[in-house]
């Protein structure tokens, strides 16, 4: 029984991605034509390619490629010729190019000031609707040897002790360590518990040797260092 649905090979050569793909290179393909490799089927009332095109011009206020990252999976499957197993691939797609453009960026990062911090981890954590404590542990050059979520909720000493923060940067063999979290208002100003538990860990890390270089407080595109703002 003849499928309903089109194929990459059931289009005219000259237009298949695969074998674009292998004479030129994928750099040769265009976003919808690397978009319909992945897809592989289209419909009974499209090509696989238009489907692509389709999906990328979905978004009206963020067109094309960079679209992708703000879909969610009923976005996709509103949208004719993608299902659930669609929907996941794609989703899956765009977790997997953040993570690989998020590595490169990591290879050659230096953490040297604060507004550097924070614009690294700004989009990561500025739309969060509950806050998180991120702990980064740097090298002595300070690159990023790891960071990590250690709380969530909110930031006092009954769910972020300073012995786990510790255990893991000597586990981590960090030299030194900054501390992010968000405030989910979008105002980064810090509360006295923010204060109080930036000291107590700048005070337990004189003691073994790793320093806080800082505590950034991430809010709606704006971030308070503790350090620049002289406590501590």
């Amino acid at each position: 029984m003849k499928s309903n649905y089109l194929t990459v090979k059931e289009l005219p050569v000259s237009e298949r991605p695969y074998e674009k793909c292998e004479k030129y290179g994928a750099a040769a393909l265009s976003d919808a034509e690397l978009l319909a490799v992945i897809l592989r089927t289209g419909t009974k009332e499209q090509r696989v390619i238009d489907l692509a095109v389709n999906i990328l011009n979905y978004s009206t206020t963020c067109p094309g490629l960079l679209g992708l990252n703000y879909l969610t999976m009923k976005d996709l499957m509103s949208i004719k010729g993608v299902g659930r197993v669609k929907a996941i691939e794609l989703l899956c797609l765009t977790e997997l190019t953040k993570r690989m453009s998020k590595q490169m960026r990591r290879e050659s990062i230096k953490l040297l000031t604060p507004e550097s911090v924070a614009g690294y981890y700004m989009q990561d954590m500025r739309h969060l609707t509950n806050e998180q404590v991120l702990l980064v542990m740097l090298d002595s050059k300070n690159r990023i040897i790891k960071d990590m979520i250690i709380s969530e909720g909110t930031v006092n000493a009954s769910i972020m002790p300073t012995r786990e923060v510790y255990v893991h940067a000597l586990k981590y063999e960090a030299v030194n360590i900054i501390l992010i979290h968000n405030h989910p208002s979008g105002d980064p100003t810090p509360s006295a518990e923010d204060i109080r538990v930036t000291k107590r860990l700048v005070d337990a890390g004189n003691l073994i040797g790793i320093t806080l270089m800082d505590h950034i407080i991430i809010g709606d595109n704006r971030y308070v260092s503790l350090k620049e703002q002289g406590i501590f």
